[in-house]
Formats: C-alpha cells, sequence, structure tokens
C-alpha cells in the first residue's frame, strides 16, 4: 500500500544552516498507511531553539527595512517554487500525513495561494492620518512589524497552516521561528527549502523539530518572541496563555471545533447530502472546521438519513496514492484509538451505531479507521460536546429551527458551522444567531483566503487569513506631529491658556 522511499535525514533550519541536533536525538516520521519509518528529523536542544530566536531578532531589523514591496517579491518566488514542485510535495504529504493524493494536491495549491494572497498586499499595509484638534498638527497611526514571530503548527493541515502563518509574518517585516508537529515535520521543512531558494535572507525564517515539552515551551516563554501563532486544541492553547502571560506576548490562537451542521426540511437534500459527506470526512474528519455533529429536521430524516449512511458506504477507504481513494489512514494511532474512545462512549450510552464502528477488517498495516455514523438522543453526550477529530459522526433529530440553533450554540466551541435551507428567513437568522465565526450556508468549506478565519468562545484570539490576519502580525504606533512655526502659541496647551 502506497509508496515506499528509503528513509531520508532531514534537518533544522537555523540562521540560514542546515543542522542536525547537538544533542545527536532524533524523532521518526511515520507513513500512517504503511507504519514505515521514512525519514527522521532532529530532536532540537532548548539551546537550538534559542539560537533560532536570536538568529530571528539579528536578521529582523535589516528585514522590516526593505519595503513591503521588495519583501513581496520573496513571497512570489516561494509560490513559484511551491507550485512548480506540487506533485513532489504532495506526495510528501501524503507519505506523513495520510490524506488522500487529491487533498493534498488542493492543500499544496493553497500553500501557494497563501503566499501569493499576502505578497499582494505590499501595497496595501496601510495606517491613518487623521486630523488634530489643533490647527498645524496631525496624527499618524503606523502599523509596524512585532519583531520575532512564534509559529506552531499542527499535523492536519501541515503544508497549508504554516504557509498561512508565514506569509502574513514577513510580508509585515516579521521574522519567524517555526515548529511543526512532530508527526508530519516534512512538509514545513520542503517549504522552508524552497523559501532557501527563493534567497530568503538568512535568520528571517527558521525551522526547528522537536517536543512540544522542549522546542514549544521555548518558543512560548522566550522574551525575544513578540507573538505565537499557534493551531492546536484548546487545551494546549491555554497552556501557551499562561506561559506567555510572564512576558506578555500577542497571541493568535486556532483552537478546537465543534462544527454543527443542521439540515432543514426545506433544503435541496441532494445538494445537502453531498455536502454534508465532504464536511465530515475531508480529511478523514481531522479538520477545525469538520461537521462534528448533524442536526437533522424530523420531518425529512428518515430520509435523508438512510441516504447518508448509503453515501458512506459508497466512499473508497484505501491507499491514499491511488487516485480512486476517497479516506486513507488516520494520522496515528494514538488519533485512532482517540476515535474508538468516542466509538466505545456511545456504545456505553447505548446509542445506536448505523454503519462502522471498528478498523479496517482484513488491512493488516495503517491506521485505518471505518467511517462511523451514530444516532445519539442526548445533547449532553460526550459525542456532541467534545471534539473526537475522527470519521465518527454523531446525528440527532430535532424539531425546530430555533431548538437546532439553541442546540448548535450548546458548545464551549465556536469556529465553523453550516445550514441547509432555503428560507431566506432561516439563512439570516443563522447568520446572526448562530455564534460561530463561520457560518457555511447551503455550501461547505475550506475557508477562502479573503475570509476572516475566527471563533467565538474557546475556539482562539485573534484571525488567520484575509486582511484582518495583517492586525495580528503587526503592532499599532500613534506619531503626534506639530508643524508648527510658533511653538508658543496658547493653543498648543490643550487645556487652555496658563493664566
Amino acid at each position: 500500500m502506497t509508496e515506499t522511499v528509503n528513509v531520508t535525514q532531514y534537518g533544522m533550519y537555523i540562521d540560514g544552516e542546515w543542522k542536525q541536533s547537538s544533542g545527536g536525538g532524533t524523532i521518526k516520521v511515520i507513513n500512517p498507511a504503511t507504519e514505515e519509518v521514512i525519514a527522521t528529523v532532529p530532536k532540537a536542544t532548548r539551546e537550538e531553539v534559542k539560537d533560532a530566536i536570536d538568529a530571528a531578532k539579528t536578521a529582523q531589523p535589516k528585514w522590516e527595512d526593505l519595503s513591503p514591496l521588495q519583501r513581496s517579491a520573496y513571497l512570489f518566488k516561494i509560490a513559484e517554487f511551491i507550485e512548480q514542485d506540487r506533485d513532489r510535495l504532495a506526495r510528501i504529504l501524503t507519505m506523513e500525513q495520510g490524506k488522500p493524493i487529491f487533498e493534498s494536491r488542493f492543500e499544496i495549491d493553497g500553500s501557494a495561494t497563501n503566499f501569493r494572497y499576502y505578497a499582494e498586499y505590499a501595497r496595501r499595509i496601510e495606517g491613518d492620518v487623521l486630523p488634530s484638534d489643533y490647527p498645524r498638527q496631525s496624527i499618524m497611526i503606523l502599523k509596524l512589524p512585532i519583531g520575532v514571530v512564534g509559529s506552531i503548527t499542527p499535523w492536519n493541515f501541515p503544508s497549508s497552516t504554516v504557509a498561512r502563518k508565514i506569509a502574513p509574518a514577513l510580508i509585515t517585516g516579521n521574522t519567524v521561528v517555526t515548529k511543526p508537529s512532530s508527526n508530519t515535520p516534512l512538509s514545513t521543512i520542503e517549504l522552508v527549502k524552497l523559501a532557501e531558494r527563493a534567497g530568503l535572507p538568512r535568520g528571517v525564517l527558521n525551522v526547528v523539530t522537536g517536543s512540544g515539552g522542549e522546542v514549544g515551551d521555548e518558543i512560548v516563554t522566550n522574551n525575544d518572541v513578540g507573538l505565537i501563532t499557534m493551531t492546536g486544541s484548546t487545551e494546549a492553547g491555554r497552556k501557551i496563555m499562561a506561559s506567555a502571560s510572564n512576558h506578555v506576548a500577542k497571541l493568535l490562537l486556532e483552537l478546537g471545533g465543534k462544527a454543527p451542521l443542521i439540515i432543514w426540511r426545506d433544503a435541496d437534500l441532494d445538494w445537502a447530502l453531498k455536502c454534508a459527506i465532504w464536511a465530515r470526512f475531508w480529511n478523514n474528519g481531522q479538520t477545525c472546521i469538520a461537521a462534528e455533529r448533524m442536526y437533522v429536521d424530523s420531518e425529512i430524516k428518515n430520509k435523508f438519513l438512510p441516504a447518508f449512511v448509503e453515501a458512506t458506504k459508497r466512499l473508497n477507504i484505501g491507499d491514499p496514492m491511488s487516485p480512486k481513494t476517497d479516506l486513507g489512514p488516520m494520522v496515528s494511532e494514538d488519533e485512532r484509538k482517540t476515535s474508538e474512545k468516542y466509538i466505545q462512549k456511545a456504545v456505553e450510552e447505548k446509542d445506536k451505531i448505523i454503519i462502522g464502528g471498528s478498523s479496517m477488517s482484513g488491512v493488516k498495516k495503517g491506521y485505518f479507521l471505518e467511517p462511523t455514523i451514530i444516532e445519539v438522543r442526548e445533547q449532553k453526550s460526550p459525542l456532541i460536546q467534545e471534539e473526537i477529530f475522527g470519521p465518527v459522526v454523531p446525528v440527532m433529530e430535532v424539531d425546530d429551527f430555533d431548538q437546532a440553533i439553541e442546540l448548535a450554540n450548546d458548545s464551549i466551541y465556536g469556529l465553523s458551522s453550516y445550514v441547509f435551507t432555503r428560507d431566506s428567513n432561516r439563512m439570516m437568522k443563522a447568520m446572526y444567531k448562530i455564534r460561530f465565526g463561520e457560518c457555511y450556508i447551503n455550501q461547505v468549506g475550506p475557508e477562502q483566503f479573503q475570509g476572516a478565519h475566527t471563533g467565538f468562545r474557546q475556539t482562539g484570539i485573534g484571525a488567520e487569513g484575509s486582511r484582518h490576519a495583517l492586525d495580528c502580525y503587526t503592532q499599532l504606533k500613534t506619531c503626534y506631529v506639530d508643524w508648527n512655526d510658533h511653538p508658543d502659541l496658547p493653543y498648543l496647551f490643550p487645556y487652555g491658556s496658563k493664566s
């Protein structure tokens, strides 16, 4: 199953040089479809992370001194190289993460577009010029770089997520130290290789690999890191917030999700069915915006649910390198066990498992899990309340649209949501009453580059993507400028005359 490769030794990139760890430690990268070791990466020491941060700090002033247009030339070149290397990068992504090759190509395209999108902002990083309360004075609000950005990225989208963090950081004049997930470090390293090939000055972009407990902790607690941007679990986000509070670093956190998907009686059910399959099983359900729970109108449940089950049965599960495959393996054995834990909870609560519920029969290797649909009776069920992050979908029946919105909002998370209805009043109600950062009405994701990827409640802080992300990577500075010829005039005293 899937192609095999010789074990490749990758390095870290610190201050323009590729290095192995001085401590000699390495981390094995496993192909989740075959359980074979395909590569090793260094296990960085804390001192090596400090070296990377020092290099970024040293490089930052000269990088900031370039005009945004000069910086954008590097981003355009990186995008060009990604596009030229698309198929090879997609194969590496599939081998380390397990998603089907067509999804990997789609992700690589997104990585290139992220760099192009933010490169195009070179002439649009705008501040403000405001009138003063006093004559012959001006107020100017500038957007300046923060300095060193620490980037911590997940395993589910190891190429596009790091691109979405690096690109806005670089165009705004910051330098970056990035740490990829130990499960999927290769896509990030390959992207950094292309940045080096594009001529990015040394120290501007650095990659360190290793554990969150050592590498991640140094990034989060180092006083020279001005912004920490992380995509991961809400639990990890809480820990970062606590650790970064000592030096009050700025935070950009995209955390957990538990997206509701509401299908109402007046929806185009054929279209809703296709969308529901994609929204739940894209990337094997290992997606922040995946439809983690479904609320189906009781009037159409007996029509829609059997169709959803039959469509799920038709999904091709297997070799992620095959163009015929819809679902590959989960990223790791630990992640598969997590999904199996929720299936077991459904059994304990006597919920109805309609389809799936076990590992793939007859498959001896790979972290495969059958797509599983479970009819859940209680809103308080862990399957409804907790993020599963796998190919397991709980379904509940509802009688009233307002009730569906209320149940949707009953979550500590608030990233994405889906609603299928042709009624304009229900559409508008969903837009304003569903308290989630994204609302897909009669369509599915992924989010588009010009849209703000953000959320309510414990889903995080700030926004990824769109022009709003640039605000997260910049610091406002207000300048009060006096250009009078006679600075002793009375109006210079804001509280009136001195007499």
